[in-house]
């Protein structure tokens, strides 16, 4: 955010003009190729093959590795040093193999969308033992990542990813003199109270960062972490008479359930079977990094100070559909990382704006679907390609994605010191795209 000097005690920065789309989806859906639309069992079956062939073969180059690290093989000066070299062999793996995990996670994932094949009962049956191997309620996450899609940036309706407003967080009100020219503007007064409120510091972020990544799947699933807002405590997605679902889907939750039931025991079983040690090391540890991938993954894409949040006035399907966010992974696509992370996690980072547009596209046609996408796109003025993901994005978007506000029909994030960093602007120029504005949704 580029700050702007002001006469007064008052903070202000300059806010980016963000197209909100007039797109209509019979526009976004013309633009993509018709064979983009056929999805085959075969080719689909094929990509589960090669992960799972993919974590064979990263186990056995663990496996070697391992054996080769000794005194024997290896001049080592001490203990030391042999245990690091074990240590690293055995992160390397659950590093990669969690990536690949995270690509079976994804496939799962289209089954529920129906983008696996043609069959409904191939697409169910595939989704429910891919996704319950790595502790997924099926056909739970399914409904609600079906809603999710419906209602994608829909401040009372979206599932995931609700931003928090001022009031629910108990955030200090705004100004009463706050309306100017020079785009987003705070007095020095509130900027102080509401970083003290949101504990906006580098390491209160950093811990809120590694929290959302190696809790946040868990907790949304049981807790409705960071899921909408008006549900009431205790919704989760195991519960058949949540909030969440319908009566008639009562028994496909408990379907749902019976495979993340089976998961656990097959956990403890191979736990009292082998050891933690064994058990943490070939399956746990890469398991929390698909956790951590989902997350990261996920968040990136539908968080950014530059996405904005729709309340019903002005909230359409094609504008929820692009309110999201491609970006790469690991990396930019050129990079070898970059590379590695597209292919390993089936582009789901970043092909996710064309996957909200049509969810049924399967993932081996979604790259030259996105290109066709983006062409239509960049004639309606509109850019949704992001920073590339990691760690260091993860911690930006964090800490400058607080809150929004209560009232404005169209809202952005807000970071700790009430400063947002974008503003609305339409195709037929009915707001300034000049780089500021008076500011209509009275900011703090």
């Amino acid at each position: 955010m580029k700050t702007i000097a002001t006469d007064d005690d008052r903070v202000a920065v300059e806010q980016t003009p963000c197209m909100i789309p007039d797109l209509t989806i019979k526009d976004l859906l013309s633009a993509i190729p018709a064979h983009c639309y056929k999805r085959s069992a075969v080719w689909s079956s094929a990509y589960v093959v090669w992960d799972f062939f993919l974590l064979a073969v990263i186990y056995k180059a663990a496996t070697f590795l391992d054996a080769f690290i000794t005194p024997e093989q290896i001049s080592l000066p001490n203990a030391y040093l042999y245990s690091i070299g074990h240590f690293a062999v055995w992160a390397l793996y659950s590093f990669f193999s969690g990536l690949v995990m995270s690509g079976i996670w994804i496939l799962a994932h289209e089954c529920g969308h129906q983008a696996f094949s043609e069959s409904k009962v191939l697409n169910n049956t595939v989704g429910w033992f891919l996704h319950s191997a790595l502790g997924v309620p099926y056909h739970s996450w399914r409904i609600s990542h079906a809603k999710h899609h419906a209602s994608t940036g829909h401040m009372t309706q979206d599932q995931v990813y609700v931003p928090k407003t001022r009031s629910e967080l108990k955030m200090p009100a705004f100004d009463s003199n706050n309306e100017t020219l020079e785009g987003s503007t705070v007095s020095q007064k509130v900027m102080k109270e509401l970083w003290e409120a949101v504990g906006d510091s580098p390491i209160v972020n950093a811990i809120g960062c590694v929290q959302y990544l190696l809790l946040g799947w868990p907790f949304y699933l049981i807790a409705n972490a960071a899921g909408q807002t008006r549900y009431p405590v205790g919704t989760n997605h195991f519960k058949p008479t949540s909030i969440i679902f319908a009566p008639h889907q009562y028994w496909q939750i408990i379907w749902s359930d019976i495979g993340v039931i089976v998961w656990a025991l097959s956990i403890a079983g191979a736990i009292h079977r082998f050891g933690f040690a064994d058990v943490f090391r070939l399956y746990l540890a890469p398991y929390l990094w698909v956790n951590h991938w989902i997350i990261l993954i996920t968040f990136l894409q539908h968080t950014d100070p530059l996405l904005p949040h729709y309340r019903a006035p002005e909230f359409t399907f094609p504008r929820g559909a692009l309110s999201t966010m491609d970006r790469s992974l690991l990396g930019d696509l050129g990079s070898f990382m970059g590379w590695i992370g597209a292919c390993t996690t089936h582009g789901l980072s970043e092909t996710h704006v064309l996957h909200h547009v049509c969810s049924k596209i399967p993932h081996y046609h979604a790259w030259e679907a996105t290109y066709a996408l983006r062409r239509r796109l960049d004639q309606a003025g509109v850019k949704l390609q992001g920073r590339p993901g990691g760690w260091s994005e993860m911690y930006r978007v964090f800490r400058d994605c607080r809150f929004v506000e209560d009232e404005g029909d169209i809202v952005f994030y807000k970071n700790g010191h009430g400063l947002a960093a974008a503003r609305p602007v339409f195709a037929d120029h009915s707001a300034s795209d000049s780089g500021v504005e008076i500011d209509t949704n009275k900011e703090a």
